[in-house]
């Protein structure tokens, strides 16, 4: 049965024109990457979940869907136009299978000369080919041959070849080809599912999106596959795989607000691939509409929704780096002393709220052996010979881990920030440090520099406090000396010293290190179980942002 494919021959506005002061995206619109890079696909299908048919087309400049035409199909797959083998079993590919398959070329037959979408559907019915757009001119193509030879001797008109950057759209598992679509990569071919009268919903690898789809092609590569998505629809994919939906509303608003917040202000993938923020946890994990089974609560939408349009700005401009983790173990970070460069919103404080809370696996225990660790090390380039010595070198104010160092028969290597925890990760092994406030038991803490005092702020430390000068009550300056000093906070007099090694340190060195700790995740910003404790505890989740994020606005 040959398929209808209508045409459709003015701009569809692609979403609502409203957007909020944080968004600089054309109508309000994210592009989300579901495979890229190295998983990029040969083939990817789509079927509709709500509503029947797609239309095909591509965005412009400003994210405005314009539309070429359509089809009634409700399963359809698009794959690199190039010599493909479609399996029994329905899988494209472009190697030969097992079994048996069937083959379709890149060589074509092609009459030009329609002046419009329309034109060339009717013509292809006539010849038994389907329509395509070449550089912008609607033509017709028939076959799919593997030789120039093979299409010329077809006779429908000269023979042509797909070229690099060609996309082919196919029925799903058959050979009856829907459309071709080949700009020379000026535009990418974009698919909006026909959602008749509601909100469209499709299903890709598993999961149901809602939005649109491109499917950019790098010369002579495989195919990106980006979901072209409503701002609030997105967030509303991303809440419950980043916060259980069944939590506290206030608790999800909060996350809500980071989500929006953080997807307006990313851009790590944008020069590379063209598209706004991933779906995995290197951005924000996004699903959809979810798997069938998992997905979206009535809670969680609903706290997108009234929270619609919310951002987090410091000082007039969006807060653009509202990360946040699962807990932090008692206090989050300074971003500074995780990954460089002052962030004067993400600013290290003690946490009393996780404490409260019955958090999964929220204290950790993992040790290594001195030849498991050396492994490591050499893998990830910081060999330092046979592990000898292990032991944290340097806390934050925050009670964090802000530098760890490793002795071994072939030197010494110090690290800190994030790779203090991101270091002993290791698959191989299956062991991983899960945040930044741990202890090390089995190292020397003899060859450790002192803890340290800080002074005013987490960035003004003194390695000891010899030598040092304080004012008393009554304003006299007198010089520091001997061992012993005191400091006076909200609980009463408390003992320091500048000279003293790393709280936790272990006494001797031995055969394995075992790592002690609290919390997951890099300590920065929002403590996601931090808040749902916030939210049980009555506070709402302006009160949450605001405790987290320093100095912000929500508007």
């Amino acid at each position: 049965m040959k398929n209808k494919i209508l045409t459709l021959l003015f701009v569809v506005t692609f979403f609502a024109v409203w957007a909020p002061a944080a968004s600089a995206r054309g109508n309000d619109t994210i592009k989300v990457g579901l495979r890229y890079g190295s998983t990029a696909m040969f083939s990817a299908n789509l079927e509709n979940a709500v509503g029947a048919g797609y239309t095909f087309g591509y965005f412009d400049d400003d994210r405005d869907f314009i539309s070429l035409g359509e089809t009634e199909e409700t399963a359809i797959s698009m794959t690199v136009s190039t010599t493909m083998y479609l399996s029994s079993s329905g899988t494209y590919s472009d190697s030969v299978p097992s079994g048996s398959y069937r083959t379709m070329g890149s060589w074509h037959g092609e009459i030009d000369g329609f002046s419009d979408f329309d034109e060339a559907a009717e013509a292809a019915e006539d010849y038994g080919g389907y329509p395509a757009w070449i550089d912008g001119e609607y033509v017709v193509r028939v076959g799919c041959y593997t030789s120039r030879a093979e299409a010329e001797a077809a006779g429908d008109g000269r023979a042509v070849r797909s070229s690099s950057t060609a996309v082919l759209v196919t029925r799903t598992r058959s050979t009856d080809v829907l459309f071709e679509f080949d700009s020379s990569g000026i535009v990418n071919l974009a698919v909006e599912p026909n959602g008749r009268g509601e909100e469209s919903v499709t299903w890709f690898r598993g999961y149901k999106y809602p939005g649109a789809f491109e499917y950019p092609r790098v010369t002579g590569g495989n195919l990106m596959v980006l979901n072209v998505v409503d701002l609030e629809s997105y967030v509303k994919g991303v809440i419950p795989y980043e916060m259980n939906g069944s939590w506290p509303v206030e608790a999800l608003m909060a996350q809500a607000v980071c989500a929006r917040t953080f997807a307006c202000g990313c851009t790590k993938h944008r020069s590379t691939y063209g598209f706004d923020v991933c779906n995995t946890t290197d951005c924000q994990v996004y699903y959809g509409r979810g798997s069938g089974t998992t997905g979206p609560s009535s809670t969680s939408d609903r706290a997108v929704d009234l929270t619609a349009g919310e951002c987090m700005y410091y000082q007039g401009s969006l807060a653009k780096d509202a990360v946040y983790h699962s807990s932090n173990g008692g206090a989050t970070e300074d971003a500074a002393n995780v990954w460089g460069g002052v962030t004067g919103y993400l600013i290290g404080k003690e946490d009393p709220y996780e404490d409260g809370s019955s958090i999964p696996n929220y204290r950790y225990s993992v040790t290594y052996t001195a030849d498991q660790l050396s492994w490591i090390l050499d893998q990830k380039g910081y060999g330092v010979g046979t592990v000898q010595n292990v032991y944290i070198s340097e806390y934050t104010a925050m009670g964090n881990v802000r530098k760890v160092t490793f002795v071994g028969s072939g030197g010494t290597k110090t690290v800190s920030g994030d790779t203090c925890r991101t270091i002993f990760y290791s698959s191989t092994y299956g062991k991983s440090v899960p945040s930044l406030r741990f202890t090390i038991g089995g190292g020397s803490a003899a060859a450790a520099p002192s803890a340290g005092v800080y002074v005013n702020n987490s960035r003004s430390r003194l390695s000891a406090l010899e030598g040092a000068y304080a004012i008393s009550g009554g304003g006299s300056v007198s010089r520091l000396e001997g061992s012993t000093y005191y400091a006076v906070d909200e609980s009463g007099r408390s003992a320091l010293s500048g000279t003293s090694s790393p709280a936790g340190a272990a006494s001797s060195a031995s055969g394995s290190y075992t790592i002690t700790g609290a919390g997951s995740g890099h300590n920065v910003g929002l403590s996601q179980y931090g808040a749902k404790a916030m939210a049980e505890d009555g506070y709402d989740y302006e009160d949450i942002l605001h405790f987290y994020y320093t100095d912000v606005t929500i508007k």
